[in-house]
């Protein structure tokens, strides 16, 4: 086993420390199902292959056998054993070839199949899911490792095959011309196994301490990168230089302490079962034994020539299963994303009738045992804006969220036009719940689909209509290719500019319940303006549920709910509350000396 950076580390775990795999070996047995029969053919192929690889030599040493045994008997036996040694190099080749298009082929089918099923499950789970994870886990087991899946499929495994019926035929036939000898030329393989197995003592403990060695320097290149501007901003980058270039000389540090040793013993168990060496010891003992008239010295051609495929696929073995573990890894990953409980459907939906919204006693936890939200109960009449306001974690998000059901709630029920949204199909729901948040998500597609994203079908009059009221017509007729330009190839929108592309969309889909969690909180004035009249047009008439983070933008809702501790502490209009003198009347005086503050600095 030779070892290198990429045989002593393990495939790092996810960076973002999503989901556990379930256990590797049996998750990829269940997701290689499909193609099963296919890889048991491939399989015979490459039995077949593997032995007609030995045929030539076999062919060789007997060829040798036959021409200097003494006696003219053999010479008629000389030109089917050519015949034979060519036909094992034509068997050789194309079922070869038969092998790895099988396997290729097959791989491609497994990689479209995963990839569908993954898409279609991810249509069902819920919104919340995504929330919780980062793009980059969702592409990692989207693309990464199923691709991590093709070098098994469609290479490994048939290498770790060839590597076990290669040696085992070399085995066989070697035993035949003389089991003696054969015991000889194996003597190499215990001294290897020795070594080997020195080597990999304490083996998973010292993989446990690199995967927290490469976890840090993981996390120190993610805070150096991520707070570059902030460092810089107060003169702190030498400081944060060093703690970054302190992480990988640790790293550094340990990898070496752990593989220099290593190095030593690899390249001893390796000289063991070198062709050098195999051929060495092929060699001394046939010479032995000849001499001792213990064989004939013909028959020490066979060990010559054939000797060294006893140990050569060593190092196929080593590799092929290490692609084994990493896909396992991977499989363990892609079958933690298909085992994702997706959100229920009712057998028999339910249409909401109206547009009124209810929360009946609503209790919602993350993890099932630190409550959210407690016994929340709040009413939302058609064509009126409610305000969630509050301290943070108070749960506004939370429950706001529970309304296009990106969650369910734990305890009580949310109505819609009188049916519990678990009632209502998801497709119905979203034609009654429109949502637009201040995280915007734009898909890699032009800037006509992103908005027509509710409404494919909608014609392109629709889309610039809706685009003008979203204050961001104007925007894209300067893009390269106007509508038909392609969100990160052709433009990258700024924050100000991505909300407006989801108010248009929001507009085209025309959701008469519409959940806003304020789209101004990030955006520079001059966007802010043109956000705040894009919404002027687009909760006109719906009803409304706004998460505020400025009270200065909801002091003319219908209703303002207080949020603290996950229960409605008090609910009112702006002057009712003020007048209360409670906790919205104590957000208020802050928010405006905050303003005071603000304008006083200008």
């Amino acid at each position: 086993m030779t070892i290198t950076a990429e045989t002593a580390a393990p495939a790092a775990p996810a960076p973002d420390g999503g989901d556990k795999p379930a256990p590797g070996r049996a998750a990829l047995i269940a997701l290689l199902a499909p193609i099963r029969p296919r890889l048991i053919t491939a399989a015979a192929f490459q039995v077949v292959y593997a032995v007609s690889a030995l045929v030539p030599f076999v062919c060789v040493a007997e060829l040798a056998r036959v021409l200097l045994s003494p006696g003219a008997g053999g010479a008629g036996r000389v030109w089917p054993i050519a015949a034979l040694a060519v036909a094992g190099l034509l068997v050789r080749f194309l079922s070869f070839g038969v092998a790895g298009a099988i396997t290729h082929f097959a791989d491609a089918d497994l990689q479209l199949h995963l990839r569908r099923r993954m898409a279609a499950h991810l249509s069902r789970v819920p919104l919340g899911w995504f929330g919780e994870r980062n793009s980059g886990h969702v592409k990692k087991v989207l693309q990464d490792d199923v691709r991590e899946m093709h070098h098994l499929v469609a290479h490994a495994a048939l290498d770790l095959l060839a590597a076990v019926v290669t040696p085992l035929a070399a085995l066989a036939y070697l035993l035949y011309v003389d089991w003696r000898l054969t015991l000889v030329v194996l003597i190499p393989v215990p001294l290897f196994a020795a070594a080997f197995a020195i080597m990999m003592r304490g083996y998973d403990e010292q993989m446990r301490r690199w995967s927290e060695a490469n976890s840090r320097i993981s996390s120190a290149v993610v805070e150096f990168v991520q707070g570059i501007a902030v460092i810089k901003t107060f003169g702190q980058t030498r400081r944060s230089y060093r703690r970054f270039a302190e992480a990988a000389d640790d790293f550094a540090d340990f990898f070496a302490a752990w593989v220099r040793p290593m190095l030593r013993l690899s390249g001893l168990s390796m000289a063991f079962i070198s062709p050098p060496a195999m051929l060495l010891v092929s060699a001394a003992g046939g010479a032995v034994f000849a001499a001792n008239g213990w064989i004939a010295p013909v028959d020490v051609l066979p060990f010559v020539l054939v000797g060294v495929a006893l140990t050569a696929p060593f190092l196929a073995l080593d590799m092929g299963s290490m692609r084994l573990r990493s896909a396992a890894e991977s499989a363990g990953r892609v079958a933690a994303l298909l085992d994702t409980p997706p959100l229920p459907e009712p057998e028999t939906p339910t249409r909401p009738i109206g547009h009124a919204v209810g929360f009946r006693d609503v209790s919602f936890s993350y993890d099932g045992a630190t409550p959210v939200l407690r016994k929340v109960s709040l009413s939302l009449e058609p064509g009126t804006v409610t305000a969630l306001v509050g301290p943070s974690g108070s749960g506004k998000s939370t429950l706001a969220k529970l309304l296009p059901r990106f969650y369910d709630p734990g305890e009580g029920e949310i109505l819609v036009g009188g049916a519990d949204v678990r009632a209502i199909g998801s497709a119905e729901l979203y034609h009654h719940v429109g949502f637009v948040l201040q995280d915007v998500q734009l898909l890699r597609t032009s800037v006509a689909d992103n908005i027509a994203l509710g409404r494919p079908e909608a014609e392109r009059e629709e889309i610039e209509r809706m685009a003008r009221a979203a204050q961001i017509h104007d925007r894209i007729t300067e893009l390269p290719r106007g509508y038909d330009s392609v969100i990160g190839e052709d433009t990258h929108l700024s924050g100000g500019e991505a909300q407006r592309v989801a108010i248009a969309r929001a507009l085209l889909a025309d959701a008469p319940i519409l959940v806003l969690d304020e789209a101004t909180a990030f955006a520079d004035p001059e966007s802010e303006s043109a956000i705040q009249d894009a919404l002027s047009t687009l909760v006109a008439g719906r009803t409304l549920l706004v998460i505020a983070h400025r009270l200065s933008t909801i002091t003319g809702a219908d209703q303002i709910a207080v949020l603290d501790g996950g229960r409605i502490t008090e609910r009112g209009t702006h002057d009712q509350l003020l007048a209360a003198g409670g906790l919205y009347a104590r957000m208020w005086a802050a928010h405006v000396r905050d303003d005071e503050r603000d304008w006083t600095r200008r």
